[in-house]
């Protein structure tokens, strides 16, 4: 029998420290071979959820990773805004560089339903997290949660790694084979229209659809901002 490759969190307990510290000293990661014009970095991408939701909104970072960076900065741009992330050490990470939000980070695994209720967020993150999680629980159960999380109005940031099966890969900056889950942009954005989410439509220059890019890898991924239906 063949073994299913690893695509669980143990290379982030590993390397927990290192991708903190790279995210604190470089906070924008470039993307490659974009299809919209001005999906460039990520920091586009906070920019356009920002527009799209006023500070002061409450969200989610679900999978914040190593040191829950985009927590802290939503927090320093006036949102109420939580972390949680299924790597202890992701977390222990975050409270050691940003302690002005140690409370608002914690543990949680985002196979098994979300400890929020209802219609309680105005936006949710989720950027290449699907990826380290087995599709019967992410498209059974963390994108569900996700869109029942969300508010009417409210919008869903997703990024995940794009394609068919499990990759395996060679991550140069760690010397070390990767391998992540992959997912069809189509049955995504198809999952979420069954969950009551419609794409946020690129508008003139502004971000939308799904976009698609590749990291240094490389390795093609899609990133889409969707808005739940209001009641």
């Amino acid at each position: 029998m063949t073994q299913q490759p690893d695509i669980s969190p143990a290379f982030y307990r590993r390397h927990a420290r290192s991708y903190a510290e790279k995210a604190q000293t470089s906070t924008l990661t470039t993307f490659f071979n974009p299809s919209h014009p001005r999906l460039l970095h990520n920091g586009v991408l906070a920019e356009r959820m920002r527009e799209l939701v006023p500070a002061g909104g409450q969200g989610l970072d679900a999978g914040c990773g190593a040191g829950a960076h985009d927590v802290f900065s939503y927090w320093q741009h006036g949102y109420d805004v939580y972390g949680v992330d299924a790597v202890e050490e992701n977390i222990l990470e975050a409270r050691r560089f940003h302690p002005d939000i140690a409370s608002r980070v914690s543990v949680a695994d985002l196979s098994v339903p979300l400890d929020w209720p209802d219609a309680s967020l105005d936006f949710a993150l989720c950027n290449a997290v699907i990826q380290h999680i087995a599709p019967e629980d992410a498209l059974g159960v963390t994108l569900p949660e996700l869109a029942r999380v969300l508010r009417p109005g409210g919008v869903l940031q997703l990024m995940f790694k794009s394609g068919e099966g499990v990759a395996t890969v060679h991550d140069s900056e760690y010397d070390a084979p990767r391998s992540f889950q992959l997912y069809p942009v189509d049955e995504i954005v198809e999952l979420l229209i069954g969950l009551g989410l419609h794409m946020v439509p690129a508008e003139g220059d502004k971000l939308g659809g799904a976009m698609l890019f590749t990291d240094y890898k490389p390795m093609e991924h899609c990133v889409l901002f969707a808005r739940k239906a209001e009641a």
